[in-house]
């Protein structure tokens, strides 16, 4: 008998969002896609923050996402059109006056961050779903309502005959199966799911505001080099610590940087209060020097007072689901500060566990609609109970990854304790030593997991090398390995390997 097929609509057509009803098609599902917005790919649709933000960090659980869409001109295209960010290139000022800029890798291996364009990605996505037979898109179609024990939804439709505000929208009545919500941090679909879950539901504004900048492509570039179009280095995601606030700059293929200054909102207001806008380039050459040798003053003003000035949200919420006919993912079950480059990752990556786990109950199933449905409750009940701990997770390391940026790569401590575990991950494998910022950007691994195993590695270090001998062999130990890298620091470094084996044999022995 021919398996049935299932109705499922997703809500929101932005990358997650597509991702979701990419996958949905795959399965051979007939997918509705509505958007709020008009189409995402005409330049005239104005983005839901007003901005004209569109560079994304791409890191591996997002690519790793978009490998199992089954669909390698996918790939192909990211890989095409991407920027790899290698690390942080840090901006600042001795105290004799010079600018210098110091680079700190992300991975001692040598792997890379992927600056990609989020509408480019977006409208590639959109092109592939047109494609497909089994896709529908419904643009300016406003979800107003839903039951998710009748599964059914109720759209308010904005067509140009509507756009008179005298004028009544247009309302219609949908059914389906299966609904995705992928509307960003105020969704519509979560606000609907809390009338039939027992939702907790935490948000939280941080007391930082956001601007959008623009560093130009060199207007005079005559080589035929790529990277001659670029006024600082393209393979770094650049910052300007500032203590209590940073400023960024991400690159982009035609060689400008898109920045961002984070601040907190009484830095706003000084800055606002001044209507001639003299205090702008002033605050700028104290905090971040050498900007306004890459924006000149004049358009720092213009930008700073045309471009809006937004609040930055965190939401944590549970579960994700209802039954067997609704499922939230990205922003709209998890909307997290930017700081640690993992928004858009994460939202992909939900899209690939949800399918994972609907595939492996759907393969319990038969042709009985009822039994799908109930295959499908106790799949969504899975993905609630598997993801929650881990976009938690991910929420307040990017709230603590803002003070890492905006002032921790500038601390001693910090520097010490990043090449003390990179020195550990190739020189000594067998201890499985990694970075946080590794086993997050890099590796595919649960985010609770990662926090439990960083935990775990800072308590080691504590008790192994602040209370005895350790510290000091590890201090000499990497000082002679680097200085010299001959005979005595391989011996030192014997010493230190030998002394680490047997304190991790202790340790995990004592915990056993």
């Amino acid at each position: 008998m021919e398996e049935r097929k299932q109705k499922v609509v997703v809500i929101g057509a932005g990358p997650v969002g597509s991702l979701a009803a990419l996958y949905a098609a795959n399965r051979g599902h007939d997918v509705e896609i509505y958007e709020l917005r008009g189409d995402l790919r005409d330049p005239s649709t104005t983005p839901l923050n007003f901005t004209r933000s569109i560079n994304l960090a791409l890191s591996e659980r997002g690519l790793n996402a978009m490998r199992h869409a089954n669909q390698p001109r996918l790939i192909d295209y990211v890989m095409g059109v991407t920027i790899p960010m290698r690390g942080r290139m840090i901006h600042g000022k001795r105290p004799d006056g010079k600018l210098y800029e110091e680079a700190q890798d992300y991975d001692i291996h040598g792997r890379s961050i992927l600056a990609i364009d989020r509408g480019d990605l977006n409208k590639r996505l959109l092109d592939m779903l047109e494609e497909m037979p089994n896709v529908t898109f419904f643009f300016n179609h406003k979800l107003t309502g839903a039951d998710f024990k009748r599964n059914k939804a109720w759209f308010e439709v904005k067509d140009e005959s509507t756009y008179n505000l005298r004028d009544r929208s247009r309302e219609i009545e949908i059914d389906f199966d299966f609904m995705i919500g992928a509307d960003g941090a105020h969704s519509a679909v979560r606000y609907h799911l809390m009338k039939f879950a027992r939702m907790d539901y935490q948000q939280q504004y941080i007391d930082t505001l956001w601007c959008e900048f623009q560093i130009a492509p060199k207007a005079d570039s005559s080589s035929s080099s790529a990277k001659s179009k670029f006024r600082i280095s393209p393979n770094h995601l650049h910052i300007w610590p500032g203590k209590e606030f940073m400023f960024i700059a991400i690159p982009s293929e035609d060689g400008s940087f898109t920045c961002t200054l984070f601040a907190p909102a009484a830095i706003y207001e000084q800055l606002e209060a001044d209507t001639t806008g003299t205090s702008i380039p002033q605050f700028f050459d104290k905090y971040f020097p050498g900007v306004t040798s890459l924006i000149a003053p004049a358009d720092l003003v213009s930008q700073f007072q045309s471009n809006p000035h937004l609040p930055l949200i965190s939401i944590k919420c549970k579960p994700y689901h209802f039954s067997s006919s609704v499922v939230i993912v990205g922003d709209a079950a998890h909307a997290m500060v930017p700081f640690y480059g993992q928004g858009m990752n994460a939202g992909l990556e939900d899209v690939r566990i949800l399918f994972d786990i609907l595939d492996k109950h759907d393969r319990m199933t038969n042709d009985d609609s009822s039994l799908e449905a109930s295959q499908r409750e106790i799949a969504l009940a899975e993905y609630s109970a598997v993801r929650v701990p881990d976009a938690h997770a991910i929420n307040d390391l990017a709230l603590q990854n803002y003070i890492e940026m905006r002032s921790s790569v500038l601390s001693p401590v910090y520097r010490w304790r990043k090449a003390l575990e990179e020195w550990l991950s190739v020189y000594v494998p067998s201890l499985g030593w990694q970075t946080k910022y590794s086993r997050v950007s890099f590796g595919n691994e649960r985010y609770s997991e990662v926090v439990r195993k960083s935990e775990h590695q800072g308590q080691v270090l504590v008790r192994s090398l602040v209370g005895g001998v350790g510290l000091p062999l590890l201090v000499g130990g990497m000082w002679l390995w680097f200085r010299y890298k001959g005979a005595i620091g391989r011996a030192a470094y014997g010493v230190f390997y030998n002394f680490m084996g047997m304190v991790c044999r202790t340790i995990h022995g004592r915990r056993r």
